[in-house]
């Protein structure tokens, strides 16, 4: 189990409003900001920050897309969400497998890279 210092629920409080607000507003896996947040600032285990930040998306997702369906000038698909939830499921299984048989830091560098390769999409293609 992760220690946790008498004085660090401010930093959980911080980490918490910009995960969720940079997800609700972006579409981002909160995961982006809060793994390296809860790793390299607070000294979590990798995996153990991995399963937090999973742990906290659910109802942080649930809530945003809540907002995003009462929202009457965006549509959702409900057909490609209903086909994309079991197969998300699905991989998340298939994923937490796979993080649970990996090293650490094999996981740090994957979460690296692959924040790299989005960011550089997103900034190329706009």
């Amino acid at each position: 189990m992760q220690e946790i210092a008498g004085n660090s629920w401010y930093w959980f409080v911080l980490i918490g409003l910009i995960g969720g607000t940079l997800s609700g507003s972006l579409g981002v896996g909160a995961g982006m900001f809060v793994v390296p947040a809860l790793v390299f600032g607070l000294g979590f285990q990798q995996k153990a920050a991995q399963g937090t930040c999973l742990a906290v998306m659910v109802p942080m997702a649930m809530m945003a897309a809540y907002r995003y369906h009462v929202n009457p000038d965006i549509k959702l698909n409900w057909t490609v969400i209903l086909m994309l939830i079991p197969c998300a499921v699905a991989g998340a299984v298939l994923g937490s497998s796979i993080a649970a048989w990996l090293p650490a830091p094999v996981l740090r560098r994957a979460f690296g890279v692959f924040a790299i390769l989005a960011g550089a999409r997103f900034l190329i293609y706009g």
